[in-house]
């Protein structure tokens, strides 16, 4: 079984907020969008040789967190008992799940969460001992996939850690599906914009001119969108090029 930690002085290279939480809740918090995170694909909660990162800055909780971890099976464990600069320490240790158990967040814990949502997509529990709506909202925007508030109990963490990767990759899902589809949507514009080009000074039909560019884009074995974008590109050159040069007025020199 391995367990790793780093001190403190270690130095590496949209949802909706519920009401306040009764003692040993669990909020199943939505995972913020991210930008361009780099995400990694965890495809089974049960898996217990998933790479686990705890971090408490309290030896006895983080004990807790530890033997849970340990009597659930899990021994890829890496602990750091410092949030400090989380970013460049979760770049390098590059685990599956992040567990963090905190008395009471720290407006500058949670922006560091933020960073990380946005840097490394992963799936993120948080353990606090008290919290109050605004400290939830802000775990959300902070990309936390549950929040658990004065539940840390050894026999819940399996579960709880099962139901973060769940939650995480449901909402990965979704988050998928929707980048999918506004990059189908901005694909149609651009299209649809050839299309008028064509039928504009080749004086095509849109039926006509949708072959066209599919015609092209198979013979190249290129995506109907890059086809289009290029032909737009082309054409905005080309009406730059045919446009007659403004005259330059030299100042007149005294």
């Amino acid at each position: 079984m391995r367990f790793t930690q780093f001190g403190a002085d270690a130095r590496c290279g949209a949802g909706r907020a519920c009401e306040l939480p009764f003692p040993g809740s669990v909020l199943c918090i939505a995972q913020a969008p991210a930008g361009s995170a780099l995400s990694k694909t965890v495809s089974d909660p049960t898996d217990t040789t998933l790479k686990i990162l705890v971090i408490d800055e309290t030896p006895i909780r983080r004990a807790i967190l530890e033997e849970g971890l340990r009597e659930a099976g899990f021994s890829d464990v890496t602990t750091l008992d410092s949030a400090t600069a989380l970013v460049q320490q979760i770049y390098t240790i590059d685990p599956d799940v992040v567990l963090i158990d905190l008395e009471n967040p720290s407006r500058d814990v949670l922006e560091q969460m933020f960073q990380v949502s946005r840097a490394v997509r992963r799936p993120i529990a948080m353990f606090v001992e008290q919290s109050d709506k605004a400290t939830i909202e802000a775990a959300i925007d902070a990309g936390v996939s549950a929040y658990i508030v004065d539940g840390l109990k050894k026999e819940r963490v399996r579960p709880i850690l099962e139901m973060t990767v769940s939650r995480f990759r449901a909402f990965e899902k979704l988050h998928t599906e929707l980048e999918q589809t506004k990059s189908a949507l901005k694909d149609r514009k651009v299209i649809d914009k050839a299309k008028g080009i064509l039928m504009k000074t080749r004086g095509l039909d849109e039926a006509a001119a949708y072959a066209l560019l599919r015609k092209t884009a198979m013979s190249q074995g290129k995506r109907l969108s890059a086809v289009a974008a290029v032909l737009i590109c082309t054409f905005d050159l080309l009406m730059d090029y045919a446009r007659p040069a403004r005259a330059v007025t030299q100042p007149t020199r005294l």
